[in-house]
């Protein structure tokens, strides 16, 4: 388990495990607030992938440390490559912090880019908090014989990357800047269909999934050498991928490593619920301190070890401030994004 240094350890001796809103009395309203009712997690892909796998059971132990223990309930919501799950949150949830969302990494940039589908502004969500910091990581299957970018360059690869999703921003980019051929299918519902059809033989690479999800999904493969990691998507190698470069070292020049590194932050908060625009801050700081206590359980953690996923837990505060800075990103930077990507943002 790749367990920020200290952050549990921390947690615990502070007392946040049973933590405190400041004064009785507030502590006592939101516990008064979510007492009987439904808290829904909105996960913008189908079943069965890390992002829903992870709802559930963070949203297992959430029940327990929100004031009041609300029902937790995780509902799918995929389309769009999570816009349509986002948009919700904006246009349809209500606004009382009975709706929380895992949001998905590549919005913070599709909004960036102007995408015309997004009715959301990432800065208006509160961000609750992040439970890994895991690079995406490009994979060929093992009987394509492409190994390494070396040997994925000169192929016109058939991809597999859900429309919107960040595998076909990845891959659309790796054509614009770094000289791919990869043919490009979307037409896939989510990360699951895009495994099986790899499986299949019908795409030869997928374009892109957390590391967190590769180990917690697809285990087997990687101990069976069934899946080579081409390239990996993150400011940092992961420690587990060593010999795997990042998406940014394979750039030529300074402008097209800047871009590289305008999709790349993305992975620092690939994983973090939101909470709806317009909750009470004291349901707010309920939320993100309940979430705190989860990262902090020594039973979450031991679940979360058993089940292969990657735990290096970020605060809400922490990953609200670098959402915001992707979204702020020089204008400059993301005008060039925009041309370079073409259709995949109008």
């Amino acid at each position: 388990m790749f367990l920020r240094q200290g952050f549990a350890a921390a947690l615990l001796s502070a007392g946040l495990v049973g933590f405190s809103l400041g004064t009785p009395a507030a502590a006592q309203d939101v516990a008064d607030f979510y007492r009987g009712k439904t808290l829904d997690i909105v996960v913008g892909t189908s079943a069965g992938n890390d992002y829903d796998l992870r709802a559930r059971l963070i949203g297992k132990y959430l029940q327990k440390t929100i004031p009041g223990q609300p029902t937790v309930v995780v509902r799918n919501m995929p389309g769009g490559g999570g816009i349509v799950a986002a948009n919700y949150m904006t246009q349809v949830a209500p606004r009382d912090g009975t709706h929380l969302h895992a949001l998905m990494s590549t919005m913070m940039a599709l909004q960036a880019l102007g995408n015309p589908q997004i009715k959301f502004d990432t800065r208006e969500f509160a961000f609750i908090g992040n439970s890994t910091s895991a690079p995406n990581v490009m994979a060929a299957w093992h009987t394509t014989g492409i190994k390494t970018f070396a040997d994925l360059k000169p192929r016109k690869a058939i991809v597999g990357a859900p429309m919107g999703t960040s595998g076909a921003l990845y891959a659309e980019l790796m054509n614009a800047v770094l000289g791919t051929q990869l043919n490009i299918v979307t037409g896939y519902p989510g990360g699951v269909e895009v495994n099986l059809a790899m499986e299949r033989g019908e795409v030869e690479v997928r374009a892109s999934n957390s590391w967190a999800s590769w180990k917690a999904t697809s285990g087997d493969w990687i101990a069976q050498k069934k899946i080579n990691f081409i390239t990996q998507v993150g400011l940092v190698r992961h420690p587990d991928l060593k010999d795997v470069p990042l998406l940014l070292e394979l750039a030529g020049n300074d402008a097209d490593r800047e871009i590289l590194r305008f999709v790349s932050a993305e992975t620092a908060v690939a994983r973090t619920l939101v909470v709806t625009p317009g909750v009470p801050k004291d349901r707010i700081t309920a939320l993100r301190r309940a979430y705190d206590a989860v990262m902090a359980d020594p039973q979450f953690l031991a679940d979360a070890d058993k089940a292969k996923m990657d735990i290096s837990p970020m605060t809400g505060e922490e990953a609200q401030r670098i959402a915001d800075a992707i979204v702020n990103t020089r204008p400059e930077v993301v005008a060039r994004a925009r041309v370079l990507l073409g259709d995949l943002v109008k």
